[in-house]
C-alpha cells in the first residue's frame, strides 16, 4: 500500500510566497519522477514541475523563475517553491509519483495525492 500526503496550501496574498510538500510513504522499492499539478476551477488539470530521480527539471511557463521544485529522496519527498504568487495561480495542487512498490515483479505505476487548495488573493 503507497500513499501520496501533499501540505503547504493555503490562502496567500498576491506576491507572497508558499511551500508545498508532497510525501510518499508505504512499501515503496523506487521513486522515480515526482511532479506537481494544479487544476483551477472550470481548467482542465496541467503539469506545473516535475524532477527526475537524478534532479533534472522542467516547469511550465507560466510558473519559470517563480517556482522551484526540488526533492529529498532520503525522506521520498518532493517540494515546491511558489514565489511571487498571482491570483492565477490559485488550484489544487496535486503530486503525481512514478514509483515501485516492494511486490513482486516490479512494476512501475503512478500514484497521485489528494490535493492541497492554494488561494491567491488579497
Amino acid at each position: 500500500q503507497v500513499q501520496v500526503d501533499e501540505s503547504g496550501g493555503g490562502l496567500v496574498q498576491p506576491g507572497g510566497s508558499l511551500r508545498l510538500s508532497c510525501a510518499a510513504s508505504g512499501s515503496i522499492f523506487s521513486i522515480y519522477a515526482m511532479r506537481w499539478y494544479r487544476q483551477a476551477p472550470g481548467k482542465q488539470r496541467e503539469l506545473v514541475a516535475a524532477i527526475t530521480s537524478g534532479g533534472s527539471t522542467n516547469y511550465a511557463d507560466s510558473v519559470k523563475g517563480r517556482f522551484t521544485i526540488s526533492r529529498d529522496n532520503a525522506k521520498n519527498t518532493a517540494y515546491l517553491q511558489m514565489n511571487s504568487l498571482k491570483p492565477e495561480d490559485t488550484a489544487v495542487y496535486y503530486c503525481n509519483v512514478d514509483l515501485t512498490t516492494t511486490a513482486w515483479p516490479l512494476r512501475l505505476t503512478d500514484y497521485w495525492g489528494q490535493g492541497t487548495q492554494v488561494t491567491v488573493s488579497s
